[in-house]
């Protein structure tokens, strides 16, 4: 099945939206970018997901984000239709072209059809154009919202920065000076200063950082 890996640049596909027709690169212009997918209308699970979305939408705002859901054309009616917008485009992907260009079906659920269904993807974009993150659910399994924040802040801190995350990093918390960095880049980089942690092997490589 077709997919992206990676660092694969996003394909630059023209589709109908509930904002009218878009080229893909260019609705995304220079901001980082995130590209949920969205199994099927009218399923309890989708439907907790998309409210999710529309609250934290300032969320993804403060963190520079243009964000587009992948779904079918009943999902874009209805939020032309709606009381509320919602605070992002729906991409129209009755066709599932889309879905199976980037590798976004779920082979072990099916619909009345016998059809695959789309899988919950998340996909976080560069500016660049390049994929950064690429998660996939299960069409069964709800997202979470909380921990693709995280980690959205780790990738554009460790765009800008020197640093990697370590294991249930938070904003704020120390991060690790990356093993390429000499002790002295180090120094130099980060004026708060370079712990080591000490580890039976002797090796300097566990330092940390805060920014």
């Amino acid at each position: 099945m077709p997919g992206l890996l990676l660092g694969d640049e996003i394909p630059n596909f023209e589709a109908d939206t509930s904002i009218g027709r878009i080229k893909f690169h260019d609705f995304l212009g220079n901001s980082w970018g995130i590209l949920f997918s969205h199994p099927r209308d009218f399923t309890p699970v989708c439907t907790t997901e998309l409210a999710r979305a529309a609250k934290i939408s300032n969320e993804f705002k403060k963190r520079g984000l243009t964000v587009s859901l992948v779904s079918e054309q009943d999902v874009m009616a209805v939020s032309k239709n709606a009381d509320t917008d919602l605070p992002f485009p729906i991409i129209a992907d009755d066709k599932r072209e889309l879905s199976v260009l980037m590798g976004m079906l779920d082979p072990d659920e099916k619909d009345k059809d016998g059809m695959p269904l789309t899988a919950r993807c998340v996909f976080v974009i560069g500016p660049d154009k390049k994929l950064k993150l690429s998660i996939l659910y299960p069409a069964t399994t709800g997202r979470n919202f909380d921990e693709l924040l995280r980690v959205i802040d780790s990738l554009q801190l460790t765009a800008q920065k020197k640093v990697a995350t370590p294991v249930d990093w938070k904003p704020g918390d120390k991060v690790m000076v990356i093993p390429s960095l000499s002790d002295a880049e180090a120094a130099s980089l980060f004026p708060n200063g370079v712990t080591t942690e000490e580890v039976p092997s002797g090796k300097k490589y566990l330092r940390y950082t805060h920014i």
